[in-house]
């Protein structure tokens, strides 16, 4: 017989929403469960770009000093080379916040961070390895969900249940939510490489004939993301792994001494590319945030931030409801239409530049010509804020509700043990 757990908020998944969402509401006094299926955060090539937005709201919190004592790197521009031309796309050093760059650090830091400072609060619950695999649906709407433990099935019987679980939601496959599909002309692979202090420093991408290929500095190593066209991954290990080394090798020559350290496919992660976005994020009892509603290009860089965003509104309106055990559908609603807007323009931004560079690029057989506006961010370095705002800050960025500040430094924030104080 299945177990269960009664909570007025159950999330599922403990990526940057669910766990973000999560520590909100903890913070505020609701009582919270969130399941994540892995046994740890430990997984390679995830969104590991924490933008300006984001860092304010560690600052909101009053945690950002603590947060940047981490090991990260700063990235205060981004750089590109179209064709025969080296431009900066981005300078974040004139943002309106109190960090003018984007931080790497690996997603996995960010969120043992936020599960740390969440269990301080007596009504945060983090239960690992446990698997939604399903909904509890009663005439009125959602009122839990059913998950798989090493322990054996758990139902969680919730006044709100939030799907945070990624693109490949369970969630919203069992609710039933419907999805607007948008597609993308490309996949990524990710994979890493040592540094040397020999190395250029910038983090750029490189648009050239045919091939795109991103380096990202995090200090001791590149992170790189080899952008291929959609599907053709196939096609490539039947050319062999050695074909794939050459080619890293002539579009990172630098690095050709270190291109054995890729071994075989194993050391490749591959990222198929999605953008969608839910007609309607919510049912009754239920809500999806972050790439559960909206799956996101990796143009930007920008997902990690966007799910960041949407949690911080859910929080803002829902942690007051949840305490009464009054949440309606107009609070559901509320949310979308507060965080639809940005996810419509950046989906539109990230579809436009997959359209008019990205498919060009990996169609063409000729010299890459840099576009109109990437020309003009060459000459006038003051249009280089315009990207920088749109990347680092959003479109409507979020803060954290005064009261949820207040409610965390108060009573609803004492240690739950002494070991904690």
């Amino acid at each position: 017989m299945a177990e269960t757990i009664s909570v007025d908020c159950c999330i599922a998944g403990g990526g940057p929403a669910g766990m973000m969402l999560g520590y909100l509401l903890a913070r505020a006094g609701v009582e919270v469960l969130v399941l994540e299926k892995h046994a740890d955060f430990l997984r390679d090539f995830r969104g590991d770009t924490i933008h300006p937005s984001t860092l304010e709201v560690m600052h909101d919190l009053g945690l950002l000093e603590e947060f940047l004592r981490l090991p990260h790197q700063e990235v205060y521009e981004l750089s590109a080379q179209v064709g025969q031309l080296r431009v900066t796309i981005a300078d974040f050093r004139h943002l309106p916040t109190h960090c003018r760059f984007i931080a790497l650090m690996p997603q996995w830091d960010f969120l043992n961070f936020l599960a740390e400072h969440a269990a301080r609060y007596p009504k945060f619950n983090l239960m690992m390895e446990a698997e939604v695999t399903g909904l509890v649906q009663e005439p009125g709407g959602v009122r839990g969900v059913r998950a798989n433990t090493p322990k054996g099935t758990v139902e969680v019987r919730a006044d709100l249940v939030v799907g945070a679980d990624g693109r490949n939601s369970i969630v919203r496959e069992k609710a039933g939510l419907k999805v607007k599909e948008f597609g993308a002309p490309m996949d990524v692979l990710w994979f890493r490489l040592s540094r040397s202090p020999d190395d250029p420093v910038a983090t750029m991408g490189r648009f050239d004939t045919g091939r795109i290929f991103i380096t990202i500095n995090r200090g001791e190593y590149w992170q790189c993301g080899y952008v291929i066209p959609k599907g053709r991954f196939e096609e490539m290990r039947r050319q062999g792994f050695k074909a794939f080394r050459e080619e890293i090798m002539r579009l990172a020559p630098y690095a050709r001494d270190r291109v054995a350290e890729l071994r075989s496919w194993d050391d490749v992660k591959l990222l198929t590319v999605r953008v969608d976005r839910l007609l309607e994020w919510f049912r009754p009892g239920l809500l999806c945030i972050g790439d559960a509603a909206h799956a996101m290009s990796p143009v930007g860089g920008v997902g990690i931030n966007l799910a960041i965003q949407d949690a911080v509104a859910a929080g803002n309106v829902l942690f007051n409801p949840l305490r009464e055990g009054q949440v309606t559908i107009d609070h559901l609603r509320q949310i979308q239409r507060r965080r639809e807007l940005p996810t419509r323009v950046t989906q539109w931004l990230q579809v436009t530049v997959q359209r008019r560079i990205i498919s060009r690029v990996l169609g063409g057989t000729r010299a890459v010509k840099p576009p109109l506006a990437v020309r003009l961010l060459a000459t006038f370095p003051f249009l280089r804020r315009i990207p920088a705002r749109i990347v680092g800050f959003g479109i409507r960025p979020e803060h954290v509700s005064p009261e949820i500040v207040h409610l965390g430094s108060g009573s609803q924030g004492q240690p739950r043990n002494d070991r904690e104080k």
